[in-house]
């Protein structure tokens, strides 16, 4: 591809770290509090199936926030496995992280080296990343957030809001993110070019179209330049 005229970038799992310690946490309570013999592995795919389903249908008239979709799949949780855990405690721990997360090591350096416009595309709630970025600082062009295109990704909508407001093609950006299903699959299924952010060496998928892998945000430089 020619040399992208901007940037849509995943932010949670991409600029900063997802909120894994936090899940392994409310999943263990969950497993301790629980009337059942559960384990927290289990706890944790019961969750994540119910909350990802949730974000499927959240849509137009339907949409429901972040905060309301983890309150209401964890209620449903917590209900499922017979526990007795606190939701609103358990809650304000993710909350509380969604607004501080742990910044990546590289990604001030990528930003501030970065010459093209940045839009970040993010599943979250604009209150808590425009918390996010103010906390560390960041500084980008754009932000369209889940909420703002009321549809989640791997859907159409986030990532056409981003290109209507930079004013651009599908084929003149790039998109950056870790997520195969909701980052890969989102950008290429209207035809963005995506860099695969691979922390974690997973083994590339044989049936999905990747443009470009990389280990960390620096290594993506080499694409913009």
């Amino acid at each position: 591809m020619s040399r992208p005229q901007a940037v849509l970038l995943d932010f949670y799992g991409t600029v900063v770290e997802e909120d894994d310690q936090q899940i392994r946490q409310i999943c263990v309570e969950i497993s301790d509090t629980s009337s059942q013999q559960v384990d927290p592995h289990t706890v944790g795919l019961y969750w994540s199936d119910l909350f990802s389903r949730l974000c499927t249908v959240s849509v137009g008239p339907s949409f429901a926030t972040q905060r309301a979709l983890e309150r209401q799949s964890l209620r449903e949780t917590i209900q499922h496995f017979g526990s007795v855990a606190d939701e609103e405690a358990l809650s304000e721990q993710m909350f509380a992280y969604w607004r501080q997360p742990t910044l990546f090591q590289e990604a001030t350096a990528f930003l501030s080296e970065i010459t093209q416009p940045v839009c970040i595309v993010s599943d979250i709630d604009r209150a808590d990343i425009e918390a996010a970025i103010s906390h560390h600082g960041i500084g980008v062009d754009l932000v369209v957030t889940s909420e703002d295109a009321r549809a989640y990704k791997p859907r159409p909508e986030p990532f056409r809001l981003a290109l209507g407001r930079l004013g651009l093609q599908p084929d003149q950006v790039l998109h950056i993110g870790d997520s195969l299903s909701c980052d890969v699959a989102g950008a290429t299924s209207l035809g963005i070019p995506v860099a695969w952010l691979n922390r974690k060496g997973r083994e590339r998928p044989q049936q999905t179209r990747i443009d470009y892998e990389a280990s960390d945000l620096l290594a993506i430089h080499r694409i913009l330049a």
